[in-house]
């Protein structure tokens, strides 16, 4: 029988979303492969398969609103969103802090889904803790297309995700692609290095 993680990962090799390269991630580590989820979210049909299997893993969750950092995380909590019935919000950086816009709240008590497209170190969803806790709500749990933490992430709540990608990750410093001069790639959402660029 397949299983939802193997699922996932067909689908990420069905719209090419599994690269090889000299990638510059969000949290500045650098890698050999890297996933672009954002091709899985050009095709709303398989996006909305992959939200089918997290509603399938969570259960009964009991969450009240998915909220999502952007760029990466918004597609993703959207979906997750239309597939559970909930209502989805969105954070914003501000002068480097994320913050509700829009007239985007998180009202009090409210059981919150953090969501995000590719967990490595999980340093920007866990950006959003603040931002629930702020309003007297509390994170429901933490929901992922894809873990690439290799076990580091443990955010202390419920962290779901449909699948794991071990892929090795590098400071720049220790980084082989570095030292043999291979041109770096920054497809994140985060400000930074270009395509071509040498860290």
């Amino acid at each position: 029988m397949t299983t939802i993680a193997e699922h996932t990962r067909e689908l990420l090799a069905e719209v090419g979303a599994l690269r090889e390269g000299h990638f510059v991630l969000s949290s500045g580590l650098h890698s050999d492969r890297y996933c672009q989820c954002a091709k899985l979210f050009e095709h709303p049909e398989l996006a909305a398969r992959a939200a089918s299997y997290a509603k399938e893993l969570l259960g009964d969750h009991g969450a009240d609103l998915v909220a999502a950092p952007a760029l990466g995380g918004v597609l993703w909590g959207y979906e997750l969103a239309r597939a559970l019935g909930l209502p989805s919000v969105f954070a914003e950086r501000n002068e480097g802090v994320f913050t509700l816009r829009r007239g985007f709240a998180i009202l009090r008590e409210q059981r919150v889904l953090l969501t995000e497209d590719v967990v490595t170190t999980g340093g920007s969803v866990m950006e959003l803790v603040p931002l629930v806790e702020q309003a007297g709500a509390t994170v429901a749990g933490i929901v992922s297309v894809v873990d690439r933490s290799n076990g580091a992430f443990s955010p202390g709540v419920p962290f779901h995700a449909l699948t794991t990608l071990e892929f090795n990750s590098y400071g720049s410093a220790d980084c082989p692609m570095c030292a043999a001069g291979v041109p770096t790639d920054k497809p994140g959402s985060r400000p930074g290095s270009r395509p071509g660029a040498t860290p």
